[in-house]
């Protein structure tokens, strides 16, 4: 049987583009672990999908991820199947323009499919204890980057 974890991911970014940050906080029972990281210049996209990845990465083996994300970006294209359309039309959405940071959304479906995802969008800055922690964490790990 898989253990279930649950995963909150939040991105930010100063100027889009610009210094951005991501965090990501994976919980399990009574063990609690927090991520971060930034990049000089990119997008609060790009940080948004890196938060997910950066957390699905950290699981050492397959599981049920309930992933908590305030991101409609990262959740729609997740659960409509949008990211899989752009992937089988060779990463062009359906207006036949480029889709978005194909890197990351090919590295985020591979690891949906090693891991079994349940998808949540959570409002931000609404006082979710989790999804505040992350923004916290990511506007650090941007501003850092300055």
């Amino acid at each position: 049987m898989m253990k279930t974890v649950t995963l909150y991911t939040d991105g930010a970014c100063s100027g889009n583009p610009g210094p951005g940050g991501w965090a990501a906080i994976l919980l399990f029972g009574e063990h609690k672990k927090e991520l971060s990281g930034g990049e000089a210049r990119t997008t609060n996209n790009r940080m948004e999908l890196t938060a997910a990845i950066r957390g699905l990465e950290a699981l050492k083996e397959p599981c049920v991820v309930e992933l908590y994300s305030d991101s409609k970006y990262v959740i729609d294209a997740l659960e409509k199947g949008w990211a899989k359309s752009w992937k089988a039309r060779g990463w062009v959405k359906g207006d036949k323009k480029p889709a978005l940071n194909p890197d990351l959304w090919e590295r985020l479906l591979e690891l949906c499919r090693r891991h079994t995802v349940k998808l949540h969008w959570v409002k931000g800055h609404a006082g979710d204890r989790y999804n505040d922690r992350c923004d916290e964490l990511a506007v650090r790990a941007s501003k850092e980057q300055k």
